[in-house]
């Protein structure tokens, strides 16, 4: 369990997060103790266990986070909460990832691909890759937020959340010149330019696009009693969770394109055919079809979300003794589902260090006299970059198709070049 308090959080902290967690389950298997950030804990390694917290048994399990976070980002989003609240607001979220919502975005997500990448070509210094990545991520989960259509409190939007980032990872001290109580400073006038954003809204005849128009159209029509707080609270909380994430994939997908150059040569050649047949056609943008044709660039971005394992755990807190499998999970102690041990199984992955997007490919099987392509899915539960249950993520599929489009227009202008650590030249 480790130190007082600390427990083994700076091991956690300082090694890799691969070894920490093979560590241990070797040790003691999928379901062992530990003690992190304050707090004493049970971690799980098990599709089954996995199951029992986030689906099966998820009403036992309630979503934790430290309080700090629950201030920055707001006390009543989304996923702080469970039960008919959480129910109501993410069919209200649902609505603004549906299909077709989806596939009407598609032109501007291209617009800000094509906005971005000039400015990278014109850069005389060398692009640190996530932070670029985080801009143009964030400049999709604003067009999730508010809709495409230009609103003059959008550039104060951009430079408030900015600063409120900023805190996000600093120690909860709120005392003046400290990174939290600026964070705070600026979450204060985030929530003052997000009400008056959402008076002018109700004041015109629609309420506008994205999710702040579907938010305040469920308000008029009464269809629940979302206050102008909660309201505000799940538009920082969408942003929060659209961006940061997707732009650690996209960081991660140029990393291993770079380090595995027949992949990466794979997918060159498959945007190629798809903008070779735009400009047969003649034409400019590319449609959802295109996108569906994207096979190869689709797996790379899969075998990504499995390999890197963004979502390292998640954090989960039982409401009373649960037992599974001969144990007890204590009342009041934290649960970890660990996303990354799962996905770095050797027992649900063959040679899980190994970067092979071919794990996802379609396979050709015969029925009857036919022969057939079916994707055959992993093991149900060993696959989770977006969470499951019913606090998975909602806007998957929008991330799935921002990545997309941003690596045709990469790989079909640009060569990419590892020039450090932690820089990408594009040329």
């Amino acid at each position: 369990m480790g130190w007082p308090y600390i427990g083994e959080t700076l091991k956690l902290y300082t090694q890799h997060p691969n070894s920490f967690f093979s560590l241990r389950r070797k040790r003691y298997g999928n379901i062992f103790k530990s003690h992190i950030l304050g707090c004493p804990c049970v971690m799980i390694a098990s599709p089954e266990a996995a199951k029992l917290v986030l689906v099966s048994k998820a009403h036992l399990f309630r979503p934790t986070y430290p309080p700090s976070k629950m201030k920055m980002i707001g006390p009543e989003a989304l996923f702080f909460h469970q039960g008919d609240y959480h129910l109501m607001l993410k069919k209200l979220v649902q609505a603004s990832f549906s299909p077709s919502a989806i596939r009407g975005s598609l032109p501007a997500l291209e617009n800000i691909v094509l906005s971005f990448l000039p400015d990278w070509e014109n850069c005389t210094t060398l692009i640190c890759t996530l932070q670029e990545m985080k801009k143009y991520a964030f400049e999709v989960a604003m067009i999730s937020a508010f809709g495409d259509n230009p609103e003059p409190e959008m550039e104060g939007i951009r430079c408030l959340y900015q600063n409120l980032e900023k805190g996000y990872n600093s120690m909860p001290l709120d005392f003046p010149a400290t990174p939290f109580h600026k964070a705070m400073k600026a979450r204060k006038a985030l929530d003052e330019t997000l009400m008056r954003l959402i008076e002018k809204r109700r004041g015109g005849e629609e309420a506008g696009k994205g999710l702040l128009g579907i938010l305040l159209a469920a308000q008029k029509q009464k269809l629940n009693q979302l206050s102008d707080s909660q309201v505000a609270d799940n538009i920082i909380g969408v942003i929060f969770a659209a961006h940061d994430t997707t732009a650690s994939v996209l960081t991660w997908v140029l990393k291993y394109l770079h380090d595995n150059p027949n992949v990466l040569e794979a997918v060159e050649r498959e945007q190629e055919g798809i903008r070779r047949k735009l400009q047969l056609q003649d034409r400019r943008g590319l449609t959802w079809d295109d996108t569906r044709h994207m096979l190869l660039t689709s797996r790379v971005i899969q075998e990504t979300l499995r390999s890197a394992s963004i979502l390292s755990f998640t954090f989960r807190e039982a409401v009373e003794d649960v037992e599974f499998q001969g144990y007890v999970i204590p009342k009041g102690w934290k649960v970890l589902p660990l996303f990354r041990s799962i996905h770095h199984s050797s027992d649900f992955f063959p040679q899980p260090e190994k970067f092979d997007p071919s794990r996802f490919e379609t396979r050709m099987y015969k029925f009857y006299s036919d022969m057939q392509s079916v994707q055959v899915p992993p093991r149900p539960n060993t696959y989770m970059p977006f969470g499951n249950g019913v606090h998975s993520c909602p806007g998957s599929e929008l991330a799935k198709l921002e990545m997309l489009v941003f690596l045709h227009h990469l790989t079909t202008t640009y060569r990419i070049v590892a020039m450090s650590r932690y820089c990408v030249d594009i040329h």
